[in-house]
């Protein structure tokens, strides 16, 4: 099946599969559930998670959901510095973050 006949989510899940495919310890992605319905980006976390278990995964990703699913380990930058570094229920529960970001809801 041609590429172009996927959908954008399966897409984004063979360029993973693509990435993996080299053997690597390191994994980084940029916004890899950017474009993706609610579905999508739950089966992508899956997958995600799945694929990298055992490797360092950096990601970049605006999509809390999916930082607070995946990461270990959480740095939020803030005008280009690190606003704090934490592990997910430190970042959730920090004042600043919550001000930058988050909110109070």
């Amino acid at each position: 099946m041609p590429v172009s006949a996927l959908s954008y989510g399966q897409q984004r899940a063979l360029e993973i599969g693509i990435t993996l495919s080299t053997e690597p310890e390191l994994i980084l992605l940029d916004e890899p559930t950017a474009g993706m319905t609610r579905e999508e980006t739950a089966h992508a976390i899956r997958m995600i998670d799945r694929v990298t278990a055992g490797r360092t995964l950096i990601i970049i990703e605006h999509d809390m959901d999916v930082v607070f699913s995946l990461a270990d380990t959480i740095s939020v930058l803030h005008y280009g510095t690190i606003l704090v570094s934490g592990k997910p229920d430190e970042i959730r529960n920090d004042q600043r973050v919550k001000d930058a970001y988050l909110g109070d809801g």
